[in-house]
């Protein structure tokens, strides 16, 4: 059968910021991308610009009080309006769409993403909680429903990457690389009186608010170690996180013969997005190419986990598998939420985590009933402590 000239994309987050970078990937390449569905929760203008630039055929918004101010937009354009989570988990079951781009941020990216692989879409998946919290379930549908998965983040690509023609050799570890963030170089009593506005500040990476506190704790990396451990098939033992300030190397695969295979590139998300969507092409860019010149010196540092606590966490639940994931990443929105309304300190996250994990019963082998009802009671217990 022949291969379609074009791939239809639906964008599961289309204002966040992977969002706005694959509609900037698909406009550089019209003969080989286009917009089938767009999605935003909140973000209703920028939703309606992009709907009048692509000419998707489907929108839909989250929150169902902008539905009216959305289709009065985009009455004259020929776009049909949907709003409410249950619209945004349909509208991946399109005909058109091959490809369904999950780049909403948390625990709302899940059963968008469960229906998407019910539909046999491929998968390029950025939005990291969806294996977190469920990657068991995940890893079993795919493969029932044949639906293909491509990983987005920087991390999860580099690895994905390094892999190609090199699926029957085992691997021994894997080093998912950190810049270390904004907090790489204080001290554990500088970490008390951290502000808001120094959290938001990412040296290398330009992200929305929750990753970038993700990052600034370093729950970001403890995420992506979980989500690795479902996309590659690893145990714990075989994943390590090392601090790499540059971010010019995304991660790095060793297998049985101590040989090492690194993904490297500037700190571009754009690249990725590509890849996830082009795979497995590779398709001419006009993205700014690294010199080896610019970085004289990269360097390598291993995790302070008394600074870094959510690590340690992230790896403590990964062990123990079952419903404490899904409970971590529930108590960690809720705790970062809390953070950037200045209702929690920076240090306070690790701690509202904790608490919430002793205070919920463990599950080793949840359905996604069971995940639904955990993030839900892990949300309101983690209320509790802020």
């Amino acid at each position: 059968m022949k291969e379609k000239e074009k791939k239809g994309i639906a964008i599961l987050g289309s204002t966040g910021s992977i969002g706005t970078q694959a509609l900037e990937v698909i406009e550089a390449h019209p003969d080989k991308f286009e917009v089938i569905a767009l999605t935003a929760e909140n973000n209703v203008e920028l939703l309606i610009r992009q709907a009048k630039k692509f000419k998707p055929d489907s929108v839909v918004i989250g929150n169902e009080k902008h539905y009216e101010l959305l289709k009065n937009a985009l009455s004259d354009d020929f776009v049909k309006v949907y709003a409410g989570k249950e619209a945004v988990s349909q509208i991946v079951e399109h005909s058109a769409v091959d490809i369904v781009l999950t780049a909403m941020v948390g625990y709302a990216g899940l059963l968008p993403t469960v229906n998407a692989i019910k539909s046999k879409k491929r998968i390029a998946l950025a939005n990291k909680e969806t294996l977190v919290v469920a990657g068991e379930l995940i890893n079993r549908l795919s493969k029932e429903y044949k639906a293909e998965i491509i990983p987005v983040d920087s991390e999860h690509s580099a690895i994905f990457q390094c892999l190609a023609g090199e699926l029957h050799n085992p691997i021994e570890k894997i080093y998912l690389t950190a810049s270390g963030g904004p907090f790489r170089t204080f001290s554990l009593e500088e970490m008390q009186h951290i502000k808001l506005h120094q959290a938001l500040n990412h040296p290398t990476w330009n992200m929305g608010a929750k990753i970038t506190i993700d990052s600034a704790s370093m729950m970001n990396k403890g995420l992506e170690a979980i989500e690795a451990k479902w996309l590659f098939d690893l145990k714990p033992e075989q994943i390590d996180v090392i601090i790499h300030p540059q971010s010019i190397v995304h991660s790095i695969v060793q297998f049985e013969d101590g040989s090492m295979k690194a993904q490297m590139g500037l700190p571009d998300m754009k690249l990725p997005i590509q890849y996830a969507l082009s795979f497995p092409n590779r398709i001419k860019s006009k993205f700014k190419r690294f010199n080896f010149l610019d970085y004289p010196n990269l360097n390598f540092e291993q995790v302070d986990s008394k600074k870094f606590r959510n690590l340690a966490i992230s790896f403590e639940v990964m062990k123990l598998g079952g419903n404490a994931a899904c409970i971590m990443n529930a108590a960690n929105e809720i705790a970062v939420e809390a953070f950037l309304n200045e209702k929690a300190g920076f240090m306070q996250i690790p701690e509202i985590i904790e608490k919430t994990l002793e205070k919920i019963e463990y599950l080793a082998h949840p359905n996604l009933d069971d995940y639904v009802f955990f993030d839900k009671k892990a949300r309101e217990i983690a209320k509790t402590f802020i």
